[in-house]
């Protein structure tokens, strides 16, 4: 978790319930504006996204042929 995340979670925490879901709104809204269908990976999605790839590309992984369903 980021320092901005950090930060942000305090600030959150401080208003009351009431306040703390309009906050929650906004996010949510401000997260939509950035990446409406969801598709844009985070910098830690990425990271793991690009693990598995080279895993795959060095031939490490299961093919579903290989496995008794």
């Amino acid at each position: 978790m980021t320092q901005v995340i950090q930060e942000s979670v305090k600030m959150l925490e401080m208003l009351p319930e009431s306040e703390q879901e309009l906050a929650s709104q906004l996010i949510k809204r401000l997260v939509l504006a950035w990446d409406p269908d969801f598709t844009k990976l985070t910098p830690e999605e990425r990271k793991r996204l690009e693990a598995a790839e080279q895993r795959i590309d060095r031939g490490e992984y299961v093919k579903d042929s290989d496995i008794e369903w």
